[in-house]
Protein backbone atom coordinates (compact mmCIF):
# COMPACT_ATOMS: atom_id res chain seq x y z
CA UNK A 1 0.00 0.00 0.00
CA UNK A 2 1.16 3.67 -0.94
CA UNK A 3 1.43 5.50 1.84
CA UNK A 4 0.64 8.88 0.57
CA UNK A 5 -2.88 10.24 2.25
CA UNK A 6 -5.93 11.44 0.52
CA UNK A 7 -5.12 14.95 1.00
CA UNK A 8 -1.46 14.78 -0.93
CA UNK A 9 -2.65 11.36 -3.32
CA UNK A 10 -6.14 13.37 -4.17
CA UNK A 11 -9.25 11.52 -5.04
CA UNK A 12 -10.09 13.47 -8.09
CA UNK A 13 -7.20 16.12 -8.60
CA UNK A 14 -8.04 19.31 -10.21
CA UNK A 15 -4.11 19.29 -11.05
CA UNK A 16 -2.35 16.66 -13.30
CA UNK A 17 1.32 15.98 -13.97
CA UNK A 18 4.20 15.36 -12.17
CA UNK A 19 5.23 18.78 -10.55
CA UNK A 20 1.48 18.97 -9.72
CA UNK A 21 1.86 15.46 -7.81
CA UNK A 22 4.94 16.49 -5.81
CA UNK A 23 3.22 20.40 -4.67
CA UNK A 24 0.16 18.09 -3.62
CA UNK A 25 2.07 15.73 -1.28
CA UNK A 26 4.13 19.09 0.04
CA UNK A 27 1.35 20.38 0.48
CA UNK A 28 0.31 17.78 2.97
CA UNK A 29 3.72 17.70 4.60
CA UNK A 30 4.98 14.44 2.88
CA UNK A 31 8.22 13.70 1.48
CA UNK A 32 7.93 12.69 -2.48
CA UNK A 33 10.56 9.76 -2.63
CA UNK A 34 11.72 8.29 -6.20
CA UNK A 35 14.47 5.70 -6.97
CA UNK A 36 17.01 5.38 -10.00
CA UNK A 37 15.60 2.39 -11.66
CA UNK A 38 15.95 1.20 -15.35
CA UNK A 39 15.64 -2.45 -16.79
CA UNK A 40 15.37 -3.29 -20.96
CA UNK A 41 12.71 -5.69 -20.32
CA UNK A 42 9.20 -4.27 -20.12
CA UNK A 43 7.67 -6.93 -18.16
CA UNK A 44 10.45 -5.93 -15.51
CA UNK A 45 10.31 -2.71 -15.96
CA UNK A 46 6.24 -2.24 -15.43
CA UNK A 47 7.07 -4.78 -12.78
CA UNK A 48 9.73 -1.83 -11.01
CA UNK A 49 7.24 0.86 -11.72
CA UNK A 50 4.51 -1.14 -10.11
CA UNK A 51 6.50 -2.27 -6.74
CA UNK A 52 7.17 1.62 -6.68
CA UNK A 53 4.09 2.26 -6.64
CA UNK A 54 3.06 0.02 -3.96
CA UNK A 55 5.80 0.91 -1.17
CA UNK A 56 4.62 2.02 1.93
CA UNK A 57 6.10 5.91 0.80
CA UNK A 58 5.00 8.86 -1.23
CA UNK A 59 6.33 7.61 -4.51
CA UNK A 60 6.74 8.90 -8.20
CA UNK A 61 8.47 6.60 -10.81
CA UNK A 62 11.47 6.65 -13.02
CA UNK A 63 12.59 4.71 -16.30
CA UNK A 64 16.19 5.52 -16.67
CA UNK A 65 17.87 4.38 -20.19
CA UNK A 66 20.48 2.57 -21.53
CA UNK A 67 23.72 4.05 -21.87
CA UNK A 68 23.07 3.32 -25.70
CA UNK A 69 19.91 5.46 -25.90
CA UNK A 70 21.58 8.14 -24.25
CA UNK A 71 24.38 8.81 -26.52
CA UNK A 72 21.92 8.68 -29.56
CA UNK A 73 23.24 4.90 -30.60
CA UNK A 74 20.22 3.64 -31.38
CA UNK A 75 21.18 0.96 -33.84
CA UNK A 76 23.20 -0.83 -31.08
CA UNK A 77 20.08 -0.96 -28.52
CA UNK A 78 17.95 -2.44 -31.55
CA UNK A 79 20.83 -4.72 -32.13
CA UNK A 80 21.27 -5.45 -28.47
CA UNK A 81 17.22 -6.23 -27.70
CA UNK A 82 17.37 -8.10 -30.73
CA UNK A 83 20.19 -10.54 -29.82
CA UNK A 84 19.19 -10.25 -26.34
CA UNK A 85 22.25 -8.32 -25.00
CA UNK A 86 22.00 -7.31 -21.48
CA UNK A 87 21.33 -3.33 -21.52
CA UNK A 88 21.76 -0.70 -18.34
CA UNK A 89 18.49 0.77 -18.81
CA UNK A 90 15.16 0.92 -20.79
CA UNK A 91 15.54 1.94 -24.25
CA UNK A 92 12.62 4.07 -24.71
CA UNK A 93 13.75 4.94 -28.18
CA UNK A 94 13.74 1.66 -29.47
CA UNK A 95 11.19 0.02 -28.02
CA UNK A 96 7.53 0.31 -29.56
CA UNK A 97 5.79 2.73 -28.59
CA UNK A 98 2.93 -0.18 -28.24
CA UNK A 99 4.93 -1.55 -25.69
CA UNK A 100 6.07 1.41 -24.11
CA UNK A 101 2.71 2.38 -23.46
CA UNK A 102 2.03 -1.21 -22.12
CA UNK A 103 3.87 -0.97 -19.91
CA UNK A 104 2.79 2.06 -18.42
CA UNK A 105 -0.88 1.46 -19.02
CA UNK A 106 -3.02 1.13 -15.53
CA UNK A 107 -0.01 2.29 -13.65
CA UNK A 108 1.42 5.79 -14.77
CA UNK A 109 -1.57 8.61 -13.57
CA UNK A 110 -1.76 11.70 -12.34
CA UNK A 111 -1.91 9.98 -8.84
CA UNK A 112 1.74 7.79 -9.34
CA UNK A 113 3.35 10.30 -12.55
CA UNK A 114 6.63 8.66 -14.18
CA UNK A 115 9.77 11.02 -15.06
CA UNK A 116 12.41 9.51 -17.59
CA UNK A 117 15.55 9.84 -16.39
CA UNK A 118 18.44 9.70 -19.26
CA UNK A 119 22.09 11.70 -19.21
CA UNK A 120 21.94 12.47 -22.35
CA UNK A 121 23.72 15.72 -23.97
CA UNK A 122 21.82 15.33 -26.89
CA UNK A 123 18.08 14.78 -25.88
CA UNK A 124 15.79 15.41 -28.85
CA UNK A 125 15.27 11.92 -29.71
CA UNK A 126 14.67 10.91 -26.02
CA UNK A 127 12.25 13.51 -25.51
CA UNK A 128 10.34 12.58 -28.86
CA UNK A 129 10.06 9.02 -27.44
CA UNK A 130 9.05 9.73 -24.31
CA UNK A 131 5.97 12.43 -25.86
CA UNK A 132 5.80 9.09 -28.04
CA UNK A 133 4.51 7.32 -25.54
CA UNK A 134 2.33 9.86 -23.39
CA UNK A 135 4.91 10.90 -20.54
CA UNK A 136 5.72 14.71 -19.73
CA UNK A 137 8.66 14.48 -17.03
CA UNK A 138 12.28 14.20 -17.88
CA UNK A 139 15.60 16.05 -16.61
CA UNK A 140 18.78 17.20 -17.24
CA UNK A 141 19.78 20.35 -18.76
CA UNK A 142 22.44 21.55 -21.53
CA UNK A 143 25.33 21.71 -19.01
CA UNK A 144 24.77 19.31 -16.65
CA UNK A 145 24.31 16.52 -19.07
CA UNK A 146 27.25 17.71 -21.39
CA UNK A 147 29.95 18.36 -19.00
CA UNK A 148 30.57 16.03 -17.29
CA UNK A 149 29.40 12.81 -19.20
CA UNK A 150 30.42 13.63 -22.56
CA UNK A 151 33.03 15.33 -25.32
CA UNK A 152 29.67 16.94 -26.93
CA UNK A 153 30.59 20.86 -27.66
CA UNK A 154 28.83 22.77 -25.14
CA UNK A 155 27.16 24.81 -28.50
CA UNK A 156 25.84 22.00 -29.70
CA UNK A 157 24.40 20.54 -25.94
CA UNK A 158 22.90 23.92 -25.25
CA UNK A 159 21.03 23.83 -29.28
CA UNK A 160 20.01 20.72 -28.89
CA UNK A 161 18.48 21.16 -25.23
CA UNK A 162 16.33 24.57 -26.72
CA UNK A 163 14.57 21.86 -29.25
CA UNK A 164 14.04 19.57 -26.91
CA UNK A 165 12.59 22.21 -24.26
CA UNK A 166 10.23 23.94 -26.68
CA UNK A 167 9.24 20.37 -27.57
CA UNK A 168 8.00 19.41 -23.90
CA UNK A 169 6.61 22.69 -23.83
CA UNK A 170 4.40 22.21 -26.96
CA UNK A 171 2.42 19.88 -24.77
CA UNK A 172 1.31 23.17 -22.96
CA UNK A 173 -0.91 24.36 -25.66
CA UNK A 174 -3.10 20.86 -25.52
CA UNK A 175 -3.41 21.76 -21.74
CA UNK A 176 -1.02 19.68 -19.55
CA UNK A 177 2.13 21.26 -18.09
CA UNK A 178 5.36 19.08 -18.37
CA UNK A 179 8.04 19.31 -15.99
CA UNK A 180 11.61 19.24 -16.65
CA UNK A 181 14.47 18.62 -13.44
CA UNK A 182 17.47 20.61 -13.45
CA UNK A 183 20.46 18.25 -13.29
CA UNK A 184 23.15 21.34 -12.72
CA UNK A 185 22.64 20.60 -8.47
CA UNK A 186 24.75 17.49 -8.94
CA UNK A 187 28.06 18.38 -11.46
CA UNK A 188 30.62 15.29 -10.95
CA UNK A 189 28.67 14.44 -8.32
CA UNK A 190 30.97 15.32 -5.91
CA UNK A 191 33.98 17.49 -4.66
CA UNK A 192 32.06 20.65 -6.60
CA UNK A 193 31.32 23.63 -3.60
CA UNK A 194 27.76 24.52 -3.04
CA UNK A 195 27.71 28.19 -4.60
CA UNK A 196 28.63 26.81 -8.25
CA UNK A 197 25.74 23.67 -8.02
CA UNK A 198 23.72 26.08 -7.05
CA UNK A 199 24.20 28.58 -10.16
CA UNK A 200 24.25 25.95 -12.48
CA UNK A 201 20.92 24.58 -10.95
CA UNK A 202 19.66 27.79 -10.97
CA UNK A 203 20.94 28.81 -14.54
CA UNK A 204 19.50 26.08 -16.10
CA UNK A 205 15.64 26.55 -14.53
CA UNK A 206 16.53 29.55 -16.23
CA UNK A 207 17.23 28.28 -19.23
CA UNK A 208 14.32 25.56 -19.63
CA UNK A 209 11.67 28.87 -18.74
CA UNK A 210 12.89 31.01 -21.24
CA UNK A 211 12.20 28.11 -23.91
CA UNK A 212 8.43 27.80 -22.66
CA UNK A 213 9.06 25.42 -19.46
CA UNK A 214 6.69 26.13 -16.34
CA UNK A 215 7.20 23.40 -14.25
CA UNK A 216 11.19 22.88 -13.10
CA UNK A 217 12.41 21.02 -10.21
CA UNK A 218 15.97 22.54 -8.85
CA UNK A 219 18.64 20.18 -7.91
CA UNK A 220 21.29 19.64 -5.44
CA UNK A 221 23.60 16.58 -4.39
CA UNK A 222 24.31 15.64 -0.85
CA UNK A 223 27.01 16.80 0.09
CA UNK A 224 30.18 15.59 2.89
CA UNK A 225 28.97 18.62 5.25
CA UNK A 226 25.51 18.70 6.65
CA UNK A 227 25.54 22.34 7.96
CA UNK A 228 27.02 23.56 4.21
CA UNK A 229 24.11 21.51 2.54
CA UNK A 230 21.38 23.49 4.80
CA UNK A 231 23.28 26.56 4.45
CA UNK A 232 23.30 25.55 0.42
CA UNK A 233 19.49 24.51 -0.13
CA UNK A 234 18.10 27.74 1.87
CA UNK A 235 20.03 29.63 -0.54
CA UNK A 236 18.75 27.64 -3.44
CA UNK A 237 15.33 27.88 -2.73
CA UNK A 238 15.83 31.37 -1.61
CA UNK A 239 17.17 32.11 -5.40
CA UNK A 240 14.42 29.84 -6.96
CA UNK A 241 12.25 31.89 -5.58
CA UNK A 242 13.24 34.82 -6.13
CA UNK A 243 13.95 34.31 -10.07
CA UNK A 244 11.57 32.08 -10.71
CA UNK A 245 8.63 33.33 -9.63
CA UNK A 246 6.11 32.06 -12.32
CA UNK A 247 6.66 28.77 -12.49
CA UNK A 248 5.67 25.75 -10.79
CA UNK A 249 8.90 24.43 -8.75
CA UNK A 250 10.27 22.71 -6.21
CA UNK A 251 13.87 21.14 -4.81
CA UNK A 252 14.83 18.05 -5.24
CA UNK A 253 17.32 16.89 -3.43
CA UNK A 254 20.04 13.18 -4.13
CA UNK A 255 21.28 10.97 -1.52
CA UNK A 256 24.93 11.16 -1.84
CA UNK A 257 26.37 10.37 -5.37
CA UNK A 258 29.95 9.88 -4.53
CA UNK A 259 31.76 6.63 -3.43
CA UNK A 260 28.76 5.11 -0.72
CA UNK A 261 29.23 3.31 2.28
CA UNK A 262 30.02 -0.60 1.76
CA UNK A 263 28.55 -1.42 4.91
CA UNK A 264 24.62 -2.19 4.62
CA UNK A 265 24.53 0.16 8.18
CA UNK A 266 26.55 3.19 6.37
CA UNK A 267 24.58 3.09 3.20
CA UNK A 268 21.13 3.22 5.16
CA UNK A 269 22.46 5.95 7.73
CA UNK A 270 23.53 7.96 4.83
CA UNK A 271 20.22 7.60 3.49
CA UNK A 272 18.59 8.69 6.31
CA UNK A 273 20.53 11.80 6.69
CA UNK A 274 19.97 12.53 3.40
CA UNK A 275 15.98 12.37 4.28
CA UNK A 276 16.27 14.62 7.13
CA UNK A 277 18.29 16.94 5.15
CA UNK A 278 15.78 17.25 2.67
CA UNK A 279 12.88 17.66 5.22
CA UNK A 280 14.87 20.54 7.50
CA UNK A 281 15.63 22.44 4.40
CA UNK A 282 12.52 22.38 2.42
CA UNK A 283 13.17 19.59 -0.30
CA UNK A 284 9.88 18.04 -1.75
CA UNK A 285 11.51 15.46 -3.25
CA UNK A 286 14.49 13.13 -2.14
CA UNK A 287 15.94 10.38 -5.18
CA UNK A 288 17.62 7.68 -2.87
CA UNK A 289 20.44 5.63 -3.05
CA UNK A 290 19.91 1.91 -1.59
CA UNK A 291 22.68 -0.21 0.40
CA UNK A 292 23.79 -2.14 -2.88
CA UNK A 293 25.51 0.68 -4.64
CA UNK A 294 28.88 0.48 -4.03
CA UNK A 295 28.60 -3.29 -5.23
CA UNK A 296 26.41 -3.77 -8.18
CA UNK A 297 23.08 -2.49 -9.62
CA UNK A 298 20.94 -2.87 -7.02
CA UNK A 299 17.62 -5.20 -7.17
CA UNK A 300 13.97 -3.84 -7.27
CA UNK A 301 13.30 -5.11 -3.71
CA UNK A 302 16.26 -3.08 -2.87
CA UNK A 303 15.29 0.24 -4.15
CA UNK A 304 11.69 -0.65 -2.37
CA UNK A 305 13.37 -1.18 0.81
CA UNK A 306 15.23 2.60 0.24
CA UNK A 307 12.39 4.10 -0.62
CA UNK A 308 10.90 2.82 2.61
CA UNK A 309 13.91 3.93 4.88
CA UNK A 310 13.67 7.03 3.25
CA UNK A 311 10.15 7.80 4.12
CA UNK A 312 10.33 6.67 7.90
CA UNK A 313 13.27 8.85 8.48
CA UNK A 314 11.73 12.14 6.84
CA UNK A 315 8.63 11.27 8.68
CA UNK A 316 10.66 11.33 11.97
CA UNK A 317 12.49 14.35 10.91
CA UNK A 318 9.03 16.11 10.78
CA UNK A 319 8.22 16.21 14.82
CA UNK A 320 11.31 17.43 15.01
CA UNK A 321 11.84 21.54 15.99
CA UNK A 322 12.10 23.40 12.68
CA UNK A 323 15.90 24.37 11.12
CA UNK A 324 16.34 28.11 13.00
CA UNK A 325 18.84 30.50 11.07
CA UNK A 326 21.40 29.15 8.99
CA UNK A 327 24.96 30.94 9.22
CA UNK A 328 26.26 32.84 6.04
CA UNK A 329 29.75 31.64 5.18
CA UNK A 330 29.26 33.33 1.70
CA UNK A 331 27.73 30.62 -0.32
CA UNK A 332 25.26 33.15 -1.46
CA UNK A 333 27.20 35.80 -1.95
CA UNK A 334 29.40 33.20 -4.58
CA UNK A 335 26.14 31.60 -6.20
CA UNK A 336 24.37 35.24 -6.51
CA UNK A 337 28.07 36.32 -8.25
CA UNK A 338 28.09 33.65 -10.50
CA UNK A 339 24.37 34.17 -12.05
CA UNK A 340 24.95 37.34 -12.16
CA UNK A 341 28.48 36.97 -14.22
CA UNK A 342 26.51 35.09 -16.71
CA UNK A 343 23.42 36.62 -17.32
CA UNK A 344 25.42 39.73 -17.95
CA UNK A 345 27.01 37.79 -20.95
CA UNK A 346 23.85 38.01 -23.08
CA UNK A 347 19.81 37.75 -22.22
CA UNK A 348 20.13 34.32 -24.40
CA UNK A 349 20.99 32.08 -21.40
CA UNK A 350 22.10 29.34 -23.76
CA UNK A 351 24.67 31.74 -25.44
CA UNK A 352 25.71 33.37 -22.20
CA UNK A 353 26.41 29.56 -20.65
CA UNK A 354 28.66 29.16 -23.61
CA UNK A 355 30.28 32.41 -23.06
CA UNK A 356 30.79 32.05 -19.65
CA UNK A 357 32.79 28.87 -19.79
CA UNK A 358 34.84 30.07 -22.71
CA UNK A 359 35.59 33.11 -20.12
CA UNK A 360 35.99 30.93 -17.15
CA UNK A 361 33.20 32.16 -15.32
CA UNK A 362 31.86 29.31 -14.65
CA UNK A 363 34.74 26.29 -13.96
CA UNK A 364 33.95 22.67 -13.09
CA UNK A 365 36.73 21.48 -10.84
CA UNK A 366 38.16 18.30 -11.88
CA UNK A 367 35.83 18.08 -15.12
CA UNK A 368 38.18 17.18 -18.47
CA UNK A 369 35.62 18.05 -21.14
CA UNK A 370 37.13 20.67 -23.83
CA UNK A 371 34.91 23.24 -23.15
CA UNK A 372 36.22 23.49 -19.28
CA UNK A 373 38.67 26.17 -18.48
CA UNK A 374 40.01 23.42 -16.19
CA UNK A 375 41.65 25.90 -13.62
CA UNK A 376 39.03 25.51 -10.84
CA UNK A 377 39.98 23.49 -7.94
CA UNK A 378 38.75 22.14 -4.99
CA UNK A 379 39.33 20.66 -1.68
CA UNK A 380 37.73 18.85 1.62
CA UNK A 381 39.15 20.51 4.36
CA UNK A 382 39.78 19.07 7.98
CA UNK A 383 35.70 20.56 8.87
CA UNK A 384 34.44 18.19 6.30
CA UNK A 385 33.21 20.95 4.14
CA UNK A 386 33.92 22.33 0.76
CA UNK A 387 36.02 24.88 -0.45
CA UNK A 388 37.54 26.03 -2.89
CA UNK A 389 41.73 25.83 -3.65
CA UNK A 390 41.56 27.78 -6.88
CA UNK A 391 38.81 29.37 -8.40
CA UNK A 392 40.47 30.38 -11.82
CA UNK A 393 38.68 33.20 -13.81
CA UNK A 394 35.28 32.85 -11.32
CA UNK A 395 34.12 36.30 -9.96
CA UNK A 396 33.79 35.31 -6.55
CA UNK A 397 37.75 35.95 -5.34
CA UNK A 398 37.50 36.71 -1.64
CA UNK A 399 33.94 36.35 -1.17
CA UNK A 400 33.94 33.54 0.85
CA UNK A 401 36.66 34.87 3.19
CA UNK A 402 39.37 33.06 4.94
CA UNK A 403 42.53 31.79 3.05
CA UNK A 404 42.49 29.47 0.46
CA UNK A 405 43.33 25.39 1.42
CA UNK A 406 45.79 23.82 -0.76
CA UNK A 407 45.21 21.96 -3.92
CA UNK A 408 44.75 18.47 -3.52
CA UNK A 409 47.32 15.79 -4.44
CA UNK A 410 46.59 12.40 -5.65
CA UNK A 411 46.56 10.86 -2.54
CA UNK A 412 44.54 13.66 -0.94
CA UNK A 413 42.18 13.34 -3.51
CA UNK A 414 41.23 9.94 -3.50
CA UNK A 415 41.24 10.68 0.75
CA UNK A 416 38.77 13.20 -0.52
CA UNK A 417 36.82 10.86 -2.37
CA UNK A 418 36.45 8.26 0.26
CA UNK A 419 36.17 10.92 2.82
CA UNK A 420 32.12 9.92 3.03
CA UNK A 421 32.26 6.28 2.84
CA UNK A 422 34.52 5.43 6.07
CA UNK A 423 32.93 8.13 7.83
CA UNK A 424 29.60 6.70 7.73
CA UNK A 425 31.46 2.68 7.51
CA UNK A 426 33.03 4.03 11.27
CA UNK A 427 29.52 5.14 12.19
CA UNK A 428 27.40 2.05 11.71
CA UNK A 429 30.60 0.02 13.03
CA UNK A 430 30.45 1.81 16.41
CA UNK A 431 26.29 1.29 16.69
CA UNK A 432 26.00 -2.51 15.76
CA UNK A 433 22.76 -2.66 17.88
CA UNK A 434 20.76 -1.16 15.17
CA UNK A 435 19.05 -3.18 12.78
CA UNK A 436 20.48 -1.62 9.07
CA UNK A 437 20.18 -5.55 7.36
CA UNK A 438 17.90 -4.88 3.87
CA UNK A 439 15.27 -6.79 3.30
CA UNK A 440 16.10 -9.59 0.61
CA UNK A 441 14.08 -8.90 -2.63
CA UNK A 442 12.38 -12.18 -1.97
CA UNK A 443 11.02 -11.20 1.08
CA UNK A 444 9.10 -7.71 -0.45
CA UNK A 445 7.74 -10.45 -3.16
CA UNK A 446 9.58 -8.89 -6.00
CA UNK A 447 11.75 -9.73 -9.13
CA UNK A 448 15.06 -8.59 -9.93
CA UNK A 449 16.09 -6.74 -12.21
Amino acid sequence: MNGLTAAARGAAPAATGFGAFVARARAAGTLVVQPRMGMADPLRMRDGLLATRDADAVTVGTITLDSYTRTGDLAAARSALTEGVGLNGYPIASHPADVTRAVLRGVADARFPVQVRHGSPMPEHIVRALLAVGLDATEGGPVSYCLPYSRTPLREAVACWRRSCELLASLREFGAEPHLETFGGCLMGQLCPPSLLIAVSVLEALFFRQHGLRSISLSYAQQPDPGQDEEALTVLGRLADELLPDVDRHLVLYAYMGVFPRTPGGATLLLEDAARLAVRTGAARLIVKTTAEAHRIPTVGENVRALETAAVAAAAERVRPPLGAVPDTGIEAEARALIGAVLELDTDIGRALVRAFAAGYLDVPYCLHPDNAGRARSSLGPDGRLHWSNVGSMPIAGLSGGPRPPILGSADLLGALSHVQWSYDSRAAETPDLDRTPAAPRELGLTTP
